[in-house]
């Protein structure tokens, strides 16, 4: 009887780099029993410009060897199980802007009267928006935060949208957008009218359709934009999905499943890839870090075995020719992801990506001497390491050549005896402490925990790191770590993410997220995976302020593929052949772009360096330059709250570019007699990031006049306006209303609060209390027909409390306009000069990214608010954050950060085997000794902003057990000062909704206006006993110093 052949299980993973293309075929049955790993076959070639080429090779090339070492036992077309591919071929065609591979794109938008003064993609490059953006119109659509209608979806709009379309030609892909559609799984818009233009511009063959909840999840804009991107690629990624299927099935291998990986470190059907081609976007670091997860997973230290069989979080070092990748893999088993938005090509997204952290600092980095010592990169000869390499003959010192001559014992890498003088005895020292430092210092900021984690050196550079880390309790090289990336390929996963709101009023938040992780779980199954090995990985809850009983759950689930399920094997080529050629289209000749959009002067072109705005008669005439300062500004003083600047920054730059003017005038050239008006927006920050703002704040002023007494509408109509808070988004919106377009009067240089708080009582004219209530009459609407108005109220905190309550009813998100006041009384209540300040500290930002000197930023945010010996502002910490936790009251989100303190710069110089900043303190902008926060904990409690920064013992968690109340000499800084947390590497203010496990921090403290604390009643109003902080006391940070006023500094004026 002839013999059976062997039963399919064995795994092929194949990683098609820039450089490089690396195969792996494994057995995962002998993976924990077996010294190979189950490895049986491996291989490294180079990339090859047709790609299927390139793993047509490294396939054969592990054919022969698995014939060579088990041909008596291993058919490799009968045991093979699957196939799965990780690619950058994807991200590059976006990358290179290559218009053969890029559609042009519609945008249809459900979303009503709301995001009309922010189309689609109005925040990308121009030239990427020229080439993929061909048209884009807004219909009735969309749904609130509670799963209510906006509106239905009107039939007959989608069908006269789609003949416009049709006569633009060109176009080969639509993309649909409704708000809040990832949580509509009631009333299905975006797939109803997908079915609707499906039926009109056809199918397929002819035009796609993406909807975008199948794309990211919450973030109107961001989930567009990776909409977009996707949809534009779906053609090219078809075409090379098939090709990867053609190229395995020469081979053999006909009817094996092909997979290709995503950004998570899971794994995607073919066909289902080529649906969605931007979840592939950043596979390879994520590849790289399981396949070394994998590789010493198992292995016996101290009598423990390693990896995440015993729940145990891993760092990655992934060391390549030039540069150095550091990820964290979590217990779980999936590397950490970074925060909630990412960025590729200038295009901001928000689906998931590995946190990686890159340095430049490889095998081929250039070593150089000079005066001070030695300098490491970030240049490197790179792939030409074999020529230009001193071990190799060439002339140029690299960290390999320096490697070698360090470490006598390594003999298999070109000729020593070329590098035998290379270095001195000390720059040996020193060669051997920065690569150790630099590689310490990235294993420090991305541990989110004091405890030593195993670390795994991986990549063909591996060979320059030493043997033993600080920070790493074990430092692991484990054999064919230079493969780990198809590894990780290999071994991929099947995973599921689940991301909604739900209303807590009928269930427990314990009793819905049950319901969430059974629907995880099912989908995971759906998805491919077998139901034994499905299990829960990540969850996240996280209330919605201003929102009553809402809460946002995130639920992943992941589990193994299950190959026993033969329809995960059917072999579709002849279909999607057929389909491409029936479409008669050729994918390979390059489109003809003309570009459309002309080409608006943005910041990237102004040189931040020198730029000066244009102040001409006492008049402040804003620019696209000054509007970027003032929005990154504003985020630093909204002390945590006030929700993110950008969709208000990108509003009122789309009326700058439309021609419409901007101007800010000083307090004090306001005349007595003037009207000063205010406008706000009011709701939850979840809210502003999907449902974009319409025509509400125009609204409300319009209803305002309306509703004061007609013998005073003339009178009292606003001659000028004033931002409520200038933290936050609420800082623009008093030059947007001021803006030629709408109301065409000037903002003042200023506001109520001079920071974000919580609630409308906390402002200054509260304060001053010279007349009660100052906040009525006001009128409230929310864009979609509704409209509040107050003609009285009883005080300012009914004001307060009654707009609250309407708000559930008005979508959680309205325009609001208060009564004017006069300019006499702005005079007296102001906070002046705080547009100036926002300018200034987003200036400084930009200056220190443009000169690469973030790690001096928030000494420079310092000088700017008058710190220094002034004492006006300070750092008070810098660390990364370790702790979270949230919870609803009152609509308020109240919670604490905890903060433990560590190196969070860059700055690795080594001068005479010595570090000159970073870890152990350093010198600061104006030359005094920094502070070491290394071994030291905070925690900043906050209530939508922060209340205070607050010191506590090195052990002590987020935990309410065994809680004690705060001792008044803890206290760093404590409302009304501002505490502000910055991102440390990227300068940028970080929210409350945004802080989380592992964000490297710098907190600073701003001394509060002596608006507020100059009298007691200013103090109760905004400090610790507003928050419930009664067993603390204020006490000033420093004297504060007014900002300096850009309209003082920069005016032009003709006597």
């Amino acid at each position: 009887m002839a013999s059976q052949p062997s039963p399919r299980r064995l795994r092929m993973g194949v990683d098609v780099g820039g450089t490089n293309t690396d195969g792996v075929i494994l057995d995962p049955s002998l993976a924990s029993s077996s010294p190979s790993r189950g490895i049986l076959a491996h291989i490294k070639t180079a990339t090859t410009p047709n790609p299927s080429a390139g793993i047509m090779t490294a396939i054969t090339s592990m054919f022969t060897q698995l014939e060579a070492t088990h041909a008596a036992d291993i058919r490799p077309e009968d045991a093979i199980a699957s196939v799965t591919i990780g690619t950058t071929h994807f991200v590059n065609a976006v990358i290179e802007r290559d218009p053969s591979r890029l559609s042009r794109v519609a945008v249809l938008r459900l979303s009503g009267p709301f995001s009309k003064h922010v189309p689609p993609c109005v925040d990308w490059p121009d030239d990427m928006r020229s080439l993929i953006l061909g048209c884009h119109a807004r219909v009735k659509g969309g749904l609130e935060v509670d799963g209510s209608l906006i509106s239905d979806i009107d039939e007959s709009e989608i069908v006269e949208q789609c003949k416009e379309i049709r006569k633009r030609g060109g176009i080969r892909a639509v993309v649909i957008n409704g708000v809040f559609s990832p949580i509509d799984t009631v009333y299905k818009q975006e797939e109803r009218a997908a079915e609707i233009v499906r039926r009109e511009l056809g199918g397929q063959g002819e035009v796609d359709v993406v909807c975008s909840k199948e794309v990211a999840n919450l973030g109107f804009l961001e989930r567009e934009n990776a909409a977009v991107l996707n949809a534009s690629i779906l053609r090219f990624a078809r075409r090379t999905i098939r090709e990867f299927r053609q190229a395995v099935g020469r081979l053999g291998l006909k009817g094996v499943p092909v997979f290709i990986t995503q950004n998570d470190g899971t794994i995607l059907k073919g066909e289902k890839a080529a649906e969605l081609p931007i979840k592939t976007f950043s596979s390879g670091p994520t590849n790289s870090m399981r396949g070394a997860a994998f590789l010493v997973q198992g292995q016996k230290k101290d009598g423990k075995k390693e990896g995440h069989e015993q729940g145990e979080a891993m760092m990655v070092v992934d060391i390549g020719g030039t540069t150095t990748d550091v990820g964290l893999l979590l217990p779980n088993g999936f590397p950490r992801q970074q925060a909630a938005y990412s960025e590729l090509a200038g295009v901001r997204m928000n689906f998931s990506c590995p946190d990686i952290k890159s340095i430049g600092l490889g095998g081929g980095s250039i070593v150089r001497k000079g005066k001070n010592g030695i300098t490491i990169g970030p240049d490197s000869v790179g792939y030409r390491i074999d020529k230009e390499a001193l071990l190799f003959g060439g002339s140029t010192l690299t960290t390999t050549d320096c490697t070698v001559l360090t470490n006598p014992d390594i003999t298999s890498i070109g000729d020593a005896s070329l590098v035998k003088d290379a270095l001195t005895e000390e720059e040996t020292q020193q060669f051997k402490a920065i690569v150790k430092t630099k590689i310490e210092k990235m294993i420090d900021n991305m541990k989110t925990s004091p405890e030593d984690l195993p670390a795994i050196l991986v990549g063909g550079g591996a060979v320059i790191a030493p043997d033993e880390l600080q920070g790493a309790s074990r430092v692991l090289k484990p054999r064919w770590s230079e493969v780990a990336n198809a590894i990780g390929a290999a071994i991929a996963r099947v995973s599921a993410v689940v991301d909604t709101i739900k209303s807590t009023e009928t269930k427990t938040e314990k009793q819905f997220l049950e319901e969430i992780k059974t629907d995880a779980i099912e989908r995971t199954i759906a998805a491919g995976a077998s139901p034994e090995s499905v299990e829960v990985v990540e969850v996240e809850m996280l209330p919605l302020q201003y929102v009553e009983n809402k809460t946002r759950f995130v639920v992943r689930a992941a589990g193994d593929f299950d190959f026993t399920r033969s329809y995960m094997s059917s072999d579709d080529d002849g279909q999607a052949s057929s389909e491409e050629e029936a479409s008669g289209e050729d994918l390979s000749e390059p489109q003809t772009v003309t570009d459309t959009n002309p080409k608006a002067a943005t910041p990237s072109e102004v040189n931040v360096l020198t730029y000066t705005p244009n102040v001409f008669n006492r008049i402040w005439h804003i620019s696209e330059t000054d509007l970027t300062f003032i929005s990154t500004g504003c985020y630093i003083l909204g002390t945590g709250g006030g929700g993110s600047p950008y969709a208000s920054m990108i509003l009122l730059r789309q009326l700058l570019r439309s021609g419409a003017s901007v101007r800010v005038v000083s307090p004090a050239d306001v005349p007595d007699s003037a009207a000063v008006g205010c406008g706000c927006g009011a709701g939850s920050p979840t809210v502003s990031i999907e449902k974009l703002q319409g025509d509400e704040m125009m609204q409300a002023q319009t209803e305002l006049y309306k509703a004061l007494p007609s013998s005073d509408q003339n009178q009292n109509k606003a001659t000028h306006m004033i931002a409520l808070e200038i933290g936050g988004g609420n800082g623009l919106q008093g030059m947007t209303l001021g803006a030629s377009s709408n109301m065409d009067i000037p903002c003042v240089d200023g506001d109520w609060m001079g920071r974000a708080y919580p609630t409308k009582w906390q402002t200054t004219p509260v304060v001053f209390n010279e007349r009660s209530p100052i906040w009525s009459p006001i009128a409230v609407a929310d864009g979609n027909g509704n409209v509040l108005v107050m003609p009285k109220a009883a005080s300012d905190a009914a004001v307060e409390n009654i707009i609250r309550a309407a708000l559930s009813q008005m979508g959680s998100q309205v325009g609001a306009a208060d009564p004017p006041v006069t300019g006499a009384e702005m005079k007296r209540w102001v906070v002046e000069n705080t547009v100036s300040q926002a300018w200034r500290l987003g200036r400084a930002v930009a200056r220190a990214r443009a000169m690469n000197r973030l790690d001096e930023v928030a000494e420079t945010i310092v000088e700017e608010c008058g710190g220094g010996q002034k004492g006006a502002a300070k750092v008070l910490f810098k660390g990364k954050i370790v702790g979270v936790r949230r919870t609803l009251r009152m609509g308020h989100v109240y919670g604490e950060c905890i903060i433990e303190g560590t190196d969070v710069t860059d700055d690795t110089t080594i001068n005479d085997g010595r570090r000159t900043g970073g870890r152990r303190g350093g010198q600061g902008v104006d030359g005094e000794e920094k502070e070491d926060f290394t071994g030291k904990r905070i925690k900043i409690p906050f209530k939508n902003e922060n209340i205070a920064a607050i010191r506590i013992p090195a052990e002590d968690g987020s935990d309410d057990k065994n809680k004690k109340l705060e001792k008044q000499e803890d206290v760093l800084a404590i409302v009304p000062d501002l505490i502000s947390v910055i991102d440390a590497q990227s300068g940028e203010a970080v929210g409350t909704p945004e802080y989380r496990y592992g964000l490297l921090v710098i907190v600073i403290g701003i001394a509060a206006s002596d608006k507020w604390t100059g009298s007691q009643r200013g103090i109760d109003l905004g400090g610790p006993k507003a928050f419930g902080f009664d067993h603390l006391k204020y006490e000033p940070l420093g004297r504060f110093v007014k900002p300096v006023s850009v309209i003082d500094e920069f005016d032009r004026s003709i006597e």
